[in-house]
């Protein structure tokens, strides 16, 4: 995700390489973890046990994959869904959930039969088999359900969920949650699954979603479109834009087919989202080939305060330009080819993400890095506000401060402290190790560690677990010494 915050960051750096002054102040941390780790959910919990949220997901199973079939008719608003979940129970199960917020759910099967049901808080849908569901089994779940879409209730950068476009059409985007408000789904990132979209609009709309587009199908004054997206997804990197686009269609040398989706009033990002090949070429060097099935993006004219790196197909808002590509397509291997543990491990995917910026600005740029660093460590020196955020573990709600800026100078810190050599192997080996996976922090300092060479328990304190300056032995390691 790229906050509209960072867009400071862009203007400041314009006149001089700073640090962005006016992040959001962070609430009070809130009591941590252990390590930040995920508990494990007991049977039929109502969460998969992440310590900050800990409502979000739900126990007793491991989804597969999703078929998502709908009708939205923009004039009313309305959408009409059939989402079928299939899934593996990892207990035996006589009850289960899934997170749906809002609608109206007209009937539940699972294998077929009739399930019963039943609505608990804001997103719970308990559902009772008619047969209990052995363990290791796999089953499918049916959920019929209608309404009109709510908005998120979150609040800060990410807040999203379902929303309506200028154009009077809608879409769905959101970090940490989004998917919960269009189908029924286990909510949270440590459950990957696969994902196939069945929509239909009335003729005149079209539907951009993740992965593979199949060909369109009219009928009736209606037009259903198919996106399958086989590599498996974090659900809220799911997504689903409904409004009369232009789409650019296009292939990567790889063969990997690319659609762009333009909403009305952005053509002009076509110049911007043409240097997108550029940009996967320039990561793939660092990171390792292209991770997922498609590429391209998703261009809305709106000013919501984030663009977000749905799967394959980022999301853009109206001001996004050449930075945020980079950002949000640096997520493709950061965040989305190797997702979180748990919400406590975001530095996995902001901090490299934003660090990608900085590196794309060192190679196309010519910027010293190292007297970029040492201008944002000089200006921030006496600001206890811009150190006491921690990058690890910083406690709910505090997620997306730290990792924008102060992340970045953490990461140049560790390169610097292991060497070029080092750290570019780290880069590829964390995700050729955890593809298709999700991964920890702690995970990546044992990592960094081995590759190093080096005991880096001191270093990974002192810039990411601590909410403090770090000590001029950290501050200005390798070539960044006074």
């Amino acid at each position: 995700m790229y906050s509209v915050v960072r867009v400071c960051c862009v203007l400041l750096a314009a006149v001089a390489f700073t640090a962005c002054t006016n992040a959001p102040e962070p609430s009070s941390p809130a009591p941590s973890s252990p390590l930040g780790s995920a508990q494990v959910a007991p049977p039929s919990a109502d969460g998969i046990g992440d310590p900050y949220y800990p409502n979000d997901g739900n126990g007793g199973y491991d989804v597969e994959g999703y078929a998502v079939s709908l009708s939205y008719d923009p004039a009313t608003k309305v959408l009409d869904g059939d989402t079928v979940v299939t899934s593996t129970a990892s207990d035996a199960l006589s009850t289960f959930n899934l997170d749906l917020i809002g609608f109206e759910v007209s009937a539940v099967e699972v294998d077929g039969k009739q399930a019963k049901f039943e609505r608990e808080g804001k997103h719970e849908l308990v559902i009772t088999p008619a047969a209990e569901v052995a363990k290791g089994a796999k089953f499918a779940t049916r959920v019929r359900y209608k309404g009109e879409p709510q908005p998120s209730e979150d609040k800060g950068l990410g807040a999203g969920g379902w929303q309506i476009s200028q154009s009077g059409g809608a879409f769905a985007a959101g970090e940490p949650h989004a998917a919960s408000h269009w189908f029924p789904v286990n909510d949270h990132p440590s459950d990957k699954a696969t994902f196939r979209l069945s929509a239909r609009v009335p003729d005149g709309w079209s539907v951009v979603s993740n992965g593979r587009e199949e060909p369109p199908v009219a009928a009736g004054g209606w037009t259903t479109y198919t996106w399958v997206e086989p590599t498996r997804l974090a659900t809220y990197l799911t997504t689903i834009g409904i409004d009369k686009w232009t789409f650019e269609r296009s292939t990567l040398a790889s063969g990997t087919p690319v659609v762009n989706a333009y909403a009305p009033g952005t053509e002009d990002k076509k110049a911007v989202q043409a240097r997108m090949p550029e940009v996967l070429d320039f990561l793939s060097a660092k990171f390792g080939a292209y991770p997922q099935s498609a590429a391209g993006g998703i261009y809305l004219n709106e000013n919501i305060g984030f663009s977000l790196e749905t799967q394959g197909r980022p999301v853009y808002a109206k001001w996004a330009e050449l930075e945020v590509v980079v950002h949000e397509q640096a997520h493709q291997w950061f965040g989305n080819a190797v997702s979180v543990k748990t919400w406590a491990d975001i530095c996995l995917n902001e901090c490299f993400a934003s660090y990608a910026q900085w590196m794309w600005a060192e190679a196309k740029e010519q910027a010293n890095l190292d007297e970029r660093y040492r201008t944002q460590v000089a200006r921030n020196h006496d600001r206890e506000r811009y150190w006491n955020r921690k990058l690890y573990d910083m406690g709910a709600g505090n997620e997306f401060t730290a990792v924008y800026d102060k992340g970045q100078l953490a990461l140049h810190a560790l390169r610097r402290q292991i060497g070029d050599p080092a750290f570019d192997r780290l880069l590829k080996d964390w995700i050729a190790k955890h593809k298709d996976s999700n991964a920890s922090w702690p995970e990546f300092e044992k990592l960094a560690g081995e590759i190093a060479g080096q005991d880096l328990t001191a270093f990974f304190y002192a810039w990411f677990r601590s909410a403090s300056e770090p000590a001029d032995e950290f501050l200005y390691p390798g070539s960044l010494r006074k």
